[in-house]
């Protein structure tokens, strides 16, 4: 695994940068919150990268902190992003406000990010929700507790539940937030919602 590189830049037409390493030029693409702070054509720069590796090709994201490399993989174990979304995710939020939305359920902030959808949006929040909270310390990130996110607590726990019992993360997300659950325990929001189901 190629995990960081320093070297001169040859080339940058965004995403993509060619970086000579001592004399072997690696392609990079990276997110556009890293791409703006490159410096000059023929200065050193050193990126933070993550490679995958294809049947038909191997490809090199490079990210100006481990900060956007650690949500960049994060994002990878979502199902159904890619590579290419994950990167159009990070070019068009940084780190904190891409947290704070899946902290607080934000899915209007989310789909204003080129390429998510409404559902993408929804399997992002509850997907993504318990893997910033194991990152966090990591990534350096204040928990966002709001009074809906401290409210959100049993509502999360009931949407794990149902997923665990096969229902897909939007449909389970679905379930739980559609329902009147002021002081509900996660037992009761299970029960409502495969009552109500």
């Amino acid at each position: 695994m190629i995990g960081r590189l320093r070297g001169i830049i040859l080339e940058k037409q965004a995403p993509d940068l060619v970086l000579d390493v001592q004399g072997v030029g690696y392609e990079v693409a990276a997110p556009m919150s890293t791409f703006i702070g490159l410096p000059a054509i023929e200065e050193e720069v050193t990126l933070f990268t993550h490679l995958i590796v294809r049947e038909d090709a191997q490809l090199l994201y490079g990210f100006a902190t481990i900060r956007e490399r650690l949500l960049f993989r994060s994002l990878l174990k979502v199902n159904g992003v890619g590579a290419k979304l994950a990167l159009t995710i990070l070019s068009g939020s940084d780190v904190d406000d891409f947290a704070r939305s899946v902290q607080e359920g934000d899915a209007a902030s989310l789909t204003r990010l080129p390429g998510v959808g409404k559902k993408t949006a929804e399997r992002l929040i509850v997907e993504m929700r318990d893997r910033l909270k194991e990152i966090s310390s990591a990534m350096g990130l204040k928990p966002v507790v709001s009074e809906a996110a401290a409210l959100a607590g049993a509502k999360d726990e009931a949407i794990e539940a149902l997923i665990s019992l096969g229902y897909k993360p939007a449909e389970a997300d679905k379930m739980v937030r559609g329902m009147d659950s002021d002081g509900l325990s996660t037992e009761q929001l299970i029960k409502l919602a495969l009552q109500r189901n």
